[in-house]
């Protein structure tokens, strides 16, 4: 049976369209609509419940140690205060999960993980926990809200002074006041645009969303369901464990390469089976439409009637007019203006293989 993250009434006030997913029941879309819902975030904000991902506190002298062995990131060098991406692999190099750490103390982690990946990487990382260290998974106890969008900064500003809201991207402040609430606030999000994921006790999640909306209504700001948040995600090439990455495919094959430290001091699990699989065979990615149709997932990718992959993710972007879809192909046909075909329904639709991301937001001015 799904659980409910502590915004379920919220969104059923709201008129959410509920689908089980990751365990929970969430929503698909509002009455809005995606394509609403999208265009809000890349030109005004937009609000998502994301309560279901995974939290998990890593504690003790040898957190670092045990960070640097799970990951394929360099988690040396972190300030406090400071947010790092990573791909966690096991011992053949696919991936885990993909994950990211938050360094708040010189002694203590905070780990966000995937919410279907919860209890498999909790699991996976207590198996392999050593020395002067604890994991404790406090995910029942946490609400993750998203703030996100080129409004989200100046809607925040109405509930918190200004020293509570991070400067960088990938920064955090941990002990923030939204609004009378206790929050850690992240400059982070998985939309493609500036925005912010505010973490707070469950008991507090229905007041800080409701607080949140109030103060963005003049800002275009609506909330947002897990249709929009997957289209912006590719529409900004990000990746999704379990399509673009799993337990058999590494962070090289799958363009991750730049968060895989081979060289780092503490060697991570997998290096070894990375570096005996050599330059990777296959690549992930884009690609557009050029003929009528959408392509979705596990769609066969050819190249002059030969099969040279499948993609991994696919629809029609609203904010770009363009359907496009991430595929992982053999290496020699990555280059940008590569004619392929994608099969969608036993019809091959003509596209182009084009360069990643889709879409990249203007930096400020």
């Amino acid at each position: 049976m799904e659980k409910k993250t502590p915004l379920y009434a919220c969104h059923e006030r709201a008129g959410g369209k509920m689908v089980p997913f990751a365990g929970y029941l969430l929503p698909v879309q509002y009455k809005t609509g995606v394509i609403a819902e999208h265009m809000a975030v890349r030109t005004a904000c937009g609000l998502f419940d994301v309560s279901h991902m995974g939290e998990v506190i890593l504690k003790g002298a040898d957190a670092l140690h045990n960070l640097q062995k799970l990951l394929t990131n360099d988690m040396s060098g972190m300030a406090i205060g400071r947010v790092r991406y990573s791909p966690m692999c096991n011992e053949e190099g696919g991936v885990v999960d993909d994950l990211i750490a938050y360094k708040i103390a010189e002694d203590c982690y905070l780990i966000v993980v995937n919410a279907a990946n919860r209890e498999k990487d909790v699991a996976w990382m207590r198996d392999h926990l050593e020395g002067d260290v604890s994991l404790t998974d406090i995910s029942d106890g946490i609400a993750q809200l998203a703030l996100q969008g080129p409004r989200a900064q100046e809607i925040l500003e109405k509930l918190t002074d200004e020293t509570n809201i991070p400067k960088k991207y990938y920064s955090f402040v941990r002990e923030a006041s939204v609004g009378g609430i206790a929050c850690l606030i992240s400059r982070t999000g998985y939309t493609g645009e500036d925005g912010f994921e505010l973490y707070c006790a469950c008991e507090d999640a229905e007041r800080l969303w409701n607080l949140l909306l109030e103060a963005g209504a003049q800002d275009g700001l609506i909330p947002c369901g897990l249709g929009a948040r997957d289209t912006l995600r590719l529409e900004a090439a990000m990746p999704l464990y379990g399509h673009e990455m799993n337990d058999a495919i590494t962070p090289l094959e799958t363009g991750l390469g730049m968060f895989v430290k081979q060289q780092k001091e503490e060697p991570f699990i997998g290096r070894e089976a990375i570096l005996r699989k050599g330059e990777p065979a296959i690549a992930r990615v884009g690609l557009k439409m050029t003929g009528r149709g959408i392509a979705r997932e596990h769609c066969a990718v050819y190249r002059d009637g030969e099969k040279i992959g499948e993609t991994t993710s696919g629809t029609h972007c609203p904010y770009l007019g363009q359907a496009v879809a991430m595929a992982l192909v053999a290496i020699t046909n990555e280059a940008p203006g590569t004619a392929v075909e994608v099969d969608v329904r036993g019809r091959r639709i003509a596209a182009e293989v084009v360069p990643l991301p889709f879409y990249k937001r203007s930096p400020k001015a």
